[in-house]
């Protein structure tokens, strides 16, 4: 932890994405409407690529985490059970210029958000091969592609609402694959970890004030709304409550019994394609009450 005191709080810095969907996850959290348990929390926002990075060196408390990264770093971190981001039957897509066939994918180069994401082993697994890619920062994607410095590019975040507004065409949909493929699981595309230092109890007790974010911006959406517009970029009212509908739900409360068999199918085929390390069973830690 990062300060403690016998008689005071303790400070927890927590990342995430600066991005609608986390950014109402923390609304209750941010807008002071929960019960933290004795922490103070410090919200720290970056890209998901480099929370994943920093992930790995452990040096946040608790973080937002793509499930790919994870089987990197599950030796120091657990995944609350609550926290989720699942793309059910829907998920990143690919975009060109032009409506190629998803089969010459294999022969583009494709602009990715970064190599630890979720996305990036979900389109590995899609082609069956490697590809030709070069990473840039999520919201410079489609400006890439649009301009002609990618072929194609793999998108992310509510670049997957507003990329027809930059002319661009769905190549294919790989939530909607996945969920084709598994006989309908969600695709496991993010999660929030803690770090296994801080001991259980703290562990339990910071998923709790997590849920009970989450839980409160659910039953509070249009305020929660309101606050997630500041990181939508652009999107109106209408296209942010769309984007945080897909990706805060009742899977991100608690991801039950398919939303981890998920989780445990998409690194199990990370596994077996020689992609992602084999890390065990995944741990998950519910909330103290």
């Amino acid at each position: 932890m990062t300060a403690s005191s016998a008689n005071g709080p303790v400070r927890v810095r927590v990342g995430h994405s600066p991005d609608p969907d986390d950014a109402f996850m923390f609304y209750g959290i941010a807008a002071d409407r929960v019960d933290t348990r004795g922490f103070v929390i410090e919200q720290v926002l970056e890209d998901i690529e480099s929370l994943n990075r920093r992930a790995l060196d452990g040096q946040l408390e608790v973080s937002a985490v793509s499930i790919h990264a994870y089987a990197h770093l599950a030796h120091r971190y657990a995944l609350m059970t609550c926290g989720a981001s699942m793309g059910d039957g829907y998920g990143p897509i690919v975009v060109a210029r032009t409506a190629i066939p998803a089969a010459d994918l294999a022969g583009c180069r494709i602009a990715v958000p970064g190599r630890l994401t979720s996305a990036f082993l979900a389109l590995r697994l899609f082609l069956g091969r490697d590809y030709d890619h070069v990473v840039v920062p999520f919201d410079e994607i489609l400006d890439e592609v649009r301009e002609g410095r990618a072929d194609a590019g793999l998108v992310i975040h509510e670049g997957q609402i507003t990329f027809g507004s930059h002319g661009l065409k769905r190549i294919v949909d790989l939530g909607r694959w996945w969920n084709e493929r598994t006989d309908g699981l969600p695709l496991p595309l993010g999660g929030n970890a803690v770090r296994r230092d801080l001991g259980r109890d703290a562990m339990e007790r910071l998923t709790a004030v997590l849920h009970d974010s989450i839980e409160d911006a659910l039953a509070h959406r249009d305020e929660a709304l309101a606050y997630a517009m500041d990181y939508g970029r652009g999107l109106d009212r209408s296209s942010t409550d769309r984007f945080v509908g897909m990706y805060v739900n009742d899977l991100t409360l608690d991801y039950g019994e398919r939303g981890r068999r998920a989780v445990e199918r998409f690194l199990a085929e990370g596994r077996e394609a020689g992609l992602v390390p084999g890390s065990g069973p995944v741990e998950f830690v519910g909330p103290s009450r």
